[in-house]
């Protein structure tokens, strides 16, 4: 299968070349030229892992025994033996992706992209060392770390914005382990990060920085292969519905995620795209409501502050994954042409019949701190069940859906993170005082809930600080080229 940049449609490269060079050299995002051709049905019968090697050889058939790459990923990994559990809570069904090894949904696709990021240099007859760059408002951070972690062959830098993370996301990055990595906070917010990492993505000549003797990928959502494998927990809540009864085969279900930078989302409506029976795809967001605003208006205008809210990892005003929705539903020529816009100007404006197509598939709506909390406090009381800030502007946006369209068609809410992650604000809403101690709160969530304190939380307590660099955004290049 072929790729090419959303940029361009005249250069092309296999699955595994983009894998491996994580951003197009003109700056844009690598795109299938043509969707693989699924049997949904008999795909819907498959186990998880079954289901994820199908879906992924669809579209890397260049590399060889998927089932044996997608065993190693997850195998031992996941808390469920079903990697992604669905539950029924009151009139909604809640998709679990935080069962992983750090608690978060990007262990989905971070378990994954090391073994494609291999497996795709063996396939081009590749030796060289790989140095992986990522820019995390909190999760993507430590999912790559811990998956890239004594990977063959590979380096990982990760920066992070200094004070725009949650104490336990922090306590999990500068802890991390292992003679191929390193961690830096910033002094600026996420989107700083993101641009810095790009920027250093638009030096290399070949995909080598300068002088470099290492070739540079990423493990964002900006890459191809960190994308796909998001694409099957949705494949699997469908059929998890089927299994259930909720629904018959054929019958549309309504998706609720929080989102961020868009990759999770965008994965949503490739599953729709590949015939998965999915109806609206309700794009939740915090205070920092670009997407929404865009949704709503077909306005992107990230000329506006950055608030820093419950919900970190959400905290994003340059939505990436963005791009490669706007390919779809109009050319490269116009994709470059509102790139140009949103970097000259800060915004862009999409036209009105765009609009309305996007608006087919996708509906915006926000939450605020105030009202996640208030949404964690209500869904504990009336179902015993706990969300994190994420989770909960996910919930409050399925609700809000719900009450200004009247759809009553099922829904599932995408649970990105394990409440324990976010302790502080979990405990406002469970009425109980922080005791300024993370782990100390973590203790006590778990008192009133009854929940264990998954095993990679509790055990970071006894963990060294490694990494705890600070630096200035424009010596981001710096630190990189001493790698």
């Amino acid at each position: 299968m072929r790729y090419h940049s959303t940029r361009s449609a005249t250069e092309f490269v296999s699955g595994p070349e983009a894998i491996l060079q994580g951003l197009a050299p003109d700056g844009g995002l690598y795109v299938p030229e043509n969707l693989p051709k699924l049997d949904i049905p008999q795909l819907l019968t498959r186990s998880p892992m079954d289901m994820a090697s199908d879906i992924l050889a669809a579209f890397l058939p260049e590399l060889p025994d998927m089932p044996g790459l997608v065993r190693s990923a997850y195998t031992g990994k996941f808390a469920d033996s079903t990697l992604t559990p669905t539950v029924s809570v009151g009139d909604f069904t809640v998709t679990e992706l935080f069962r992983g090894p750090t608690s978060a949904f990007k262990d989905v696709a971070l378990c994954m992209l090391p073994r494609l990021l291999v497996a795709s240099k063996a396939a081009l007859g590749r030796s060289e060392n790989t140095l992986i760059l990522t820019a995390t408002s909190g999760d993507t951070g430590k999912a790559a770390l811990e998956g890239f972690r004594d990977v063959p062959g590979a380096k990982i830098c990760v920066f992070y914005p200094d004070g725009g993370v949650s104490p336990i996301q922090r306590s999990q990055m500068v802890t991390q382990q292992g003679d191929n990595v390193a961690v830096f906070g910033i002094r600026g917010n996420f989107d700083d990060a993101q641009t810095g990492v790009k920027n250093i993505f638009a030096q290399c000549e070949n995909g080598f920085l300068p002088g470099g003797v290492s070739r540079l990928s990423s493990a964002n959502s900006i890459n191809i292969g960190r994308l796909l494998p998001q694409i099957t927990y949705y494949f699997k809540t469908y059929a998890d519905l089927l299994a259930c009864g909720t629904i018959q085969m054929g019958e549309t279900v309504n998706f609720s995620v929080p989102t961020g930078n868009f990759g999770d989302i965008f994965a949503g409506f490739l599953a729709k795209e590949l015939g998965l029976p999915l109806g609206r795809l309700v794009c939740a967001s915090n205070a920092n409501k670009v997407l929404t605003d865009f949704l709503r208006t077909g306005v992107y205008d990230r000329r506006r502050p950055l608030h820093r809210t419950l919900s970190p990892s959400m905290d994003i005003l340059v939505s990436s994954n963005l791009e490669r929705l706007l390919w779809y539903v109009t050319d490269e020529k116009k994709v470059r042409q509102l790139m140009d816009s949103l970097n000259s100007e800060g915004r862009y404006e999409i036209p009105r019949e765009i609009f309305w197509i996007i608006a087919e598939h996708f509906y915006g709506c926000f939450a605020d701190d105030e009202t996640a909390v208030e949404t964690i406090r209500r869904v504990w009381r009336d179902h015993g069940y706990l969300l994190d800030p994420h989770t909960a502007t996910g919930w409050a946006a399925a609700e809000k859906y719900r009450s200004v369209t009247s759809d009553t068609r099922p829904m599932a809410v995408l649970s990105t993170a394990s409440p324990f992650k976010f302790p502080a604000a979990v405990l406002k809403a469970l009425d109980a005082a922080p005791t300024g101690d993370d782990f100390e709160d973590l203790r006590k969530i778990s008192a009133i809930s009854g929940l264990p304190i998954p095993e990679n939380l509790a055990n970071l307590e006894h963990l060294p600080a490694i990494h705890t660099k600070v630096i200035d955004k424009d010596e981001m290049l710096d630190v990189v080229r001493g790698m």
